[in-house]
């Protein structure tokens, strides 16, 4: 893990020397909510969605494909004046499944100072923020971004935002609600990490306050850097009501929490029709040892994750061409019983390692075609387990 923290860092100070050509010193990049903000408009309108198409290749049995209606988002926002704004996102899934995405209100007290409060992404790594389906390659997202940092992770916090532009950065700084970590089963485990704890903002509850924040340098063209952080402890509805003078019951409760820090590193950079992207995610835990106990799970100490991808879009130097081919490559890793406490022994089939690779046709700016193959193992496999997707998206 240190030597590919320490190859991120070495790719990101070797591009900092050089020139790229895309996107203007002091602009960082933009998700669709951010563009909504900087419209002047009273009503704004917008939107983005996803059609998918996935099927198992195996030489030994027929598989059937799936075909998806992934997600429909329709963003609504509202300038009441040059100062205060909200922004919010409905999401559609699978055609039967409603959410809201994000639902939060904006006060600019000036371009470095902002005040912010809501249903808000947690600023953690790139694609939490930046997942409309235009915005990256391959027909799912990265991995790492399901199991590590569950995307599309979201909680009710209130807090600060900002871009400084004389050095280029811009941070984000919140007091959230946490990880439904206990609500009479455990929610965590070495399966499926941390990605049942979600709340969502759906009558969400909070028994500890968790803090999530990130900076991002966009001084060099062509070239984000970010440093995410969130630290804190799950929530648990053994809490509500209990006795502060009751030792057995706050013990009992003590053991259904988890502790957190996890740490985000991630870059991207483009020159011409180069485009190289790379993430890294560090989750320790602790009081794991109590937890798996209490619930029965197999919670794993330490999780981490990490992908580098290489793109190059191949109609970029073609006069009066808007359009763009990409093919691309992406390898990641990740292990959520990277450690393991108490008697628990870490489960070879947690570790996982996936080769994508395939082509982005974009046919505008802003609605692309997709197709990719996937291969998966873990180190308790043989073999590649492969994936053929395809699909479509477009954002609005």
């Amino acid at each position: 893990m240190k030597k590919i923290l320490l190859l991120m860092i070495i790719a990101s100070a070797t591009l900092i020397g050089t020139k790229a050509q895309e996107n203007e010193i002091g602009e960082p990049h933009l998700n669709a909510a951010q563009r909504m903000l900087k419209t002047s408009q009273g009503l704004t309108i917008g939107g983005y969605g996803e059609v998918h198409y996935n099927q198992q290749l195996n030489a030994d049995t027929h598989n059937n494909g799936k075909l998806d209606v992934h997600r429909i988002v329709m963003l609504l926002g509202y300038n009441f004046n040059e100062k205060t704004q909200f922004i919010s996102e409905l999401e559609f899934e699978h055609v039967k499944e409603v959410y809201v995405e994000q639902a939060f209100i904006q006060h600019k007290l000036s371009n470095a100072f902002q005040l912010r409060g809501g249903l808000m992404l947690i600023p953690m790594g790139i694609v939490n923020e930046y997942h409309e389906p235009n915005t990256f390659n391959g027909v799912e997202r990265p991995l790492i971004d399901k199991y590590i940092a569950p995307t599309t992770w979201r909680e009710i916090g209130a807090g600060f935002t900002g871009n400084i532009l004389p050095v280029s950065m811009r941070y984000q700084a919140y007091v959230v609600g946490g990880f439904n970590g206990y609500d009479s089963s455990g929610k965590f485990s070495g399966k499926n990490g941390l990605r049942k704890g979600r709340q969502k903002g759906a009558e969400a509850y909070i028994s500890s306050p968790n803090f999530a924040g990130r900076i991002e340098y966009f001084g060099i063209r062509g070239l984000n850097i970010g440093l995410s952080g969130y630290f804190g402890n799950t929530q648990s509805t053994l809490y509500d009501g209990i006795d502060k003078n009751d030792k057995d019951a706050l013990a009992k409760a003590d053991s259904s929490v988890v502790g957190m820090a996890m740490i985000g590193l991630d870059a991207r950079y483009t020159y011409g029709g180069l485009q190289l992207r790379g993430q890294y995610y560090h989750t320790s835990l602790s009081n794991t040892k109590q937890y798996n106990e209490f619930t029965g799970n197999d919670l794993g100490s330490a999780m981490y994750g990490y992908y580098l991808e290489a793109a190059y879009n191949v109609f970029k130097h073609l006069d009066g061409v808007k359009t763009g081919l990409i093919p691309f490559v992406r390898y990641e890793a990740y292990d959520t019983h990277s450690k393991t406490a108490g008697d628990l022994l870490q489960n070879n089939a947690y570790d996982i390692k996936a080769i994508t690779t395939g082509l982005t046709l974009k046919l505008t700016q802003n609605a692309v075609l997709k197709a990719d193959m996937q291969f998966v193992k873990s180190a308790a496999d043989n073999e590649y387990a492969k994936t053929f997707n395809a699909g479509f998206g477009v954002m609005f």
